[in-house]
């Protein structure tokens, strides 16, 4: 029996209506705090397509809302965007808004399903690994090792879309991601599901292990869709999945190099 029989699929739990709705209320924020902007849509391909991102910001990342209201405000909301997600936000009435909005928790069946439907999935390599990097290394493409999502894009038959931000990981000064650590805690970390606890410097209390959190900087958040990968087309019907993902990376490391270049200051963009 297919589980699908037992249980809604999570991409069927999407609504449109709420996330327009919740669209409409972060615009203002993400254009007048942050000073969002999305370039790159015009090339952006038809049908599904896997949307590979740098994550930045830390626990107040805005790659996806930021993402998210560019492309809504381009293609209207007949197509979805879903992010794949840490399962530990999928749980509880947080869970339950989160899957309103295109949030599913992040599996191959859940990024396949989405997928072939024709929907546009957010993926963020890295993680939390890569949303916590050092200041000094913001704009380092970085996904830690992790390149699972050239398979889900093989598995698919979809397209990588390579997308790069700026700006997000300039929100407060992040020092280290603690990787030592999480290490040093052992079975703490292990249970809390991390391998880092990340040690940043903000506004309002300063220093910060986790908790206690700094608000965001309002900084020029800058994110731009790159033109889309077709693996088999440029790599063969039996691609080599490294040679693929530093494909990826270094179209991604070129194109943050640029947005870097023309950013004058830190935080004013």
């Amino acid at each position: 029996m297919n589980s699908t029989d037992v249980t809604p699929s999570e991409i069927t739990k999407w609504d449109p209506v709420l996330t327009e709705r919740v669209m409409g209320l972060l615009k203002p924020f993400l254009k007048g705090y942050h000073r969002a902007e999305v370039r790159g849509l015009d090339t952006f391909p038809a049908g599904g397509a896997l949307v590979v991102s740098n994550h930045s910001g830390g626990l107040f990342a805005m790659d996806v809302p930021v993402f998210a209201s560019g492309f809504y405000e381009k293609f209207g909301f007949d197509r979805p965007v879903y992010t794949l997600s840490h399962d530990l936000l999928m749980t509880g009435p947080q869970g339950v808004f989160l899957k309103k909005t295109g949030f599913i928790p992040a599996n191959h069946r859940n990024a396949d399903e989405a997928l072939r439907s024709g929907g546009v999935v957010v993926v963020f390599p890295g993680g939390d690994y890569d949303v916590y990097r050092p200041t000094l290394s913001a704009n380092k493409i970085d996904f830690g090792g992790r390149t699972g999502y050239v398979k889900a894009a093989l598995n698919a038959g979809v397209p990588i879309v390579p997308t790069v931000g700026i700006g997000g990981q300039e929100a407060q000064l992040f020092l280290t991601r603690g990787t030592d650590i999480a290490k040093a805690l052992g079975p703490i970390a292990r249970a809390a599901r991390t391998k880092i606890l990340p040690i940043s410097f903000g506004f309002p209390f300063g220093l910060s292990v986790v908790l206690p959190i700094n608000m965001p900087l309002p900084a020029k958040i800058t994110m731009q869709a790159l033109p889309p990968i077709d693996i088999v087309a440029e790599f063969g019907e039996n691609p080599d999945v490294d040679e693929v993902d530093a494909h990826v990376r270094h179209v991604m490391q070129r194109a943050l190099d640029d947005l870097a270049a023309q950013r004058r200051l830190p935080v004013i963009g």
